[in-house]
């Protein structure tokens, strides 16, 4: 499930058995016996163990000297292979800023410490080292008083043991086409160039390929956990976050303070990851249908049409025009289409995406050029997110391994949502043909009264991450409270400008305090339009890089 990271303002089978914390022995390892999945267990508690008592020697942080001196980093040992503790171990790169205990311009008031936050952003692939830099965001202000913010980069991402498929160099070259009906000589072309691409992944990434899956990102979460000197979590996951962040709650609830699942994925293991994959894709239809109804409301800014029809004709005009000749030389139908995507994601995004198409058919390119092209300087960044992306999610779970299947379900599907579905396809097929014995999907599920309350965040129109994975979500985990952003498609909406859906999140971080179990907030405030000529809005890639 291809899931940006969110901007939050911001294998074996593992038996439900193990959903239940174990009883220590004397030596405070878990006593699991011949239960399958113990070995893993019982190495988590070891690499926890040497964790706790290393601790982590927070310093500079390397390769970033815009980075104020408040956020440090430093590094934590973990495992490649939680079976065999003593084995190999990679280096687990984190980012902290400490709690300020206050805001001088609040009446000096001071607040106590709670401990640490811990952030992941999604993905697979995703880093979450800027994350202590959202302290100086009026809206965080008052969890930055009351908690360390600490991010990470999970294993596989930037200096954490890098995962890598291919060269940089040759990664997301423009222009590309983006046929939404692919010919069946298109179709045999992208087969064979998934086929390369997971064979990319063993020869560059070697026999540790393995291990990087969800189960052991939530183990190394564990480890961290320990490393800082938490006995229990406090944790805000996005996205892809949620679920390795469901599975740290099912393998470890007693280990949990406080958790956060901001735009949950469905973790239900008959849909990780192809199922997911198919509703990603159909969902994205109706938030592309959103997008250019909102287009058509503002045609006396972007003059693309007064109808959502009107505005798909110009975008399609638009896609004809680039597949004769790209703009700027890189921006091509593929390019078009993932910026529009970018604009399924995230409604900030709409003006300037708007924009950028109205002016490129009134002929001015250079809106969609600053706003679609591949950027050299971002290849190996990309790269390596879309290296563990595709790991993580192959080495996860089950896929179909006959293209027939696959060429099936999303024929089938492009007929009713042909936006993404088949971009959706090539970025997953590696999969078809992974190099690596697959896992099964824990059953994520905790009883009653076996993991604190924790709170699951949507809105209900997210494409990325459609709204019944929330529903799933809280079913599955006992005393969850869901609150949802009603009418609402932004992926990832934890601190993210709604003000009732920010007095959840506050009120449960700072004091414990949940609504019932369901609550709902209106929606945010549609964006104001931008006219076409505006400076674009996108942001120069690797801002506060902390990699």
């Amino acid at each position: 499930m291809r899931a940006a990271a969110v901007r939050s303002a911001a294998g074996v089978l593992v038996l439900t058995a193990l959903a239940a914390a174990p009883a220590a022995n004397a030596s405070g390892v878990p006593a699991t016996g011949g239960v399958p999945g113990a070995a893993e267990l019982r190495g988590t508690a070891v690499a926890a163990a040497r964790a706790r008592a290393a601790g982590i020697r927070f310093g500079t942080c390397a390769g970033a000297p815009e980075v104020p001196g408040t956020v440090r980093c430093g590094t934590v040992s973990v495992p490649l292979d939680y079976a065999r503790p003593d084995g190999r171990q990679i280096r687990i790169t984190v980012s902290r800023a400490r709690a300020t205990g206050g805001d001088r311009h609040d009446g000096g008031r001071r607040v106590p410490r709670q401990g640490a936050l811990v952030y992941n952003p999604g993905g697979p692939g995703a880093s979450g080292m800027p994350f202590p830099l959202i302290g100086a965001l009026p809206q965080w202000k008052r969890v930055a008083a009351a908690y360390d913010l600490v991010g990470y980069a999970p294993r596989g991402v930037g200096r954490s043991a890098p995962v890598s498929c291919e060269d940089p160099a040759h990664f997301r070259r423009g222009p590309s086409p983006a046929p939404a009906h692919p010919s069946e000589a298109y179709k045999k072309e992208r087969v064979a160039r998934a086929k390369a691409y997971a064979r990319g992944c063993a020869r560059r990434t070697g026999g540790d390929l393995r291990y990087y899956t969800s189960l052991n990102n939530a183990r190394d979460l564990d480890v961290l956990r320990a490393a800082l000197g938490e006995d229990r979590l406090t944790f805000l996951g996005a996205s892809y976050g949620t679920y390795f962040g469901a599975l740290y709650a099912t393998l470890f609830p007693s280990h949990v303070r406080r958790m956060v699942f901001d735009s949950a994925v469905n973790p239900d293991p008959a849909r990780i990851w192809y199922r997911d994959n198919l509703a990603q894709s159909a969902a994205f239809e109706g938030r592309w249908a959103d997008f250019r109804r909102w287009v058509a409301r503002h045609h006396g800014v972007y003059r693309l049409g007064r109808t959502a029809e009107q505005v798909r004709a110009s975008y399609e005009r638009a896609r004809t025009r680039l597949a004769a000749r790209p703009a700027g030389g890189t921006v091509g139908p593929g390019q078009l289409q993932s910026a529009f995507l970018q604009a399924g994601y995230f409604d900030d995004a709409w003006p300037a995406t708007a924009a950028a198409l109205s002016a490129y058919l009134r002929g001015d390119s250079r809106p969609l050029v600053e706003l679609a092209a591949p950027r050299r300087e971002a290849a190996a960044g990309a790269e390596n997110a879309d290296a563990v992306y595709t790991a993580v999610e192959c080495n996860d779970a089950p896929w179909p391994t006959d293209w027939s299947v696959w060429d099936r379900d999303n024929t089938r599907l492009a007929r009713v949502a042909p936006f993404e579905t088949w971009a959706n396809v090539w970025t997953n097929l590696p999969c078809a043909y992974w190099p690596v014995p697959r896992q099964r999907p824990l059953d994520v599920r905790t009883a009653p009264g076996e993991l604190p309350p924790t709170l699951v965040l949507a809105a209900e129109r997210d494409a990325a991450t459609p709204y019944d994975g929330a529903l799933e979500l809280h079913r599955r985990l006992a005393g969850s409270v869901l609150v949802t952003e009603r009418g609402a498609g932004t992926h990832g909406v934890a601190g993210g400008g709604n003000r009732c859906v920010d007095a959840h999140l506050e009120a449960y971080l700072l004091e414990g305090r949940l609504p019932g179990r369901h609550a709902v907030c209106a929606p945010r405030p549609e964006p104001r339009p931008q006219k076409p000529g505006a400076p674009s809005a996108r942001k120069p890639r690797g801002e506060h890089s902390l990699r």
